[in-house]
């Protein structure tokens, strides 16, 4: 089993920043394919906004590319998103995946959310 805590999420005015962290513990082994960021925002579908594969390759929505950044502690078992130039539309619950042995994120482990909140 794989237990995933994220952190970092708060309130900022528009063009501020935010560092979201999601630490994984348990068997890590099984997640060590690809994991990544997720955003829920009210009355919106979730959407993936930024995943990093094991080899450090990374993907961004087009709605993030160029303000956000995710990156990986793999000593510290650690996903971690830079998100600068955030604007109100940022706004929603972030949530951390990953992926069980390459598989789908339907059936990834998933963490409980961190809200961001970004002001006008």
């Amino acid at each position: 089993e794989v237990h995933l805590e994220e952190s970092g999420g708060g309130s900022v005015p528009a063009a501020g920043s935010l560092r979201l962290s999601c630490a994984a513990s348990g068997d890590t082994n099984v997640i060590s394919c690809r994991m990544g960021w997720f955003r829920q925002a009210p009355g919106k579908e979730r959407e993936r906004v930024a995943s990093i594969l094991s080899n450090g390759d990374t993907w961004y929505s087009d709605t993030v590319k160029g303000r956000f950044t995710i990156s990986q502690d793999n000593a510290k078992n650690t996903l971690y998103l830079q998100m600068d130039s955030l604007q109100p539309e940022d706004t929603a619950m972030y949530y951390c995946a990953a992926q069980r042995s390459c598989g789908t994120w339907v059936s990834a482990y998933w963490g409980h959310g961190t809200q961001v909140t970004v002001s006008s």
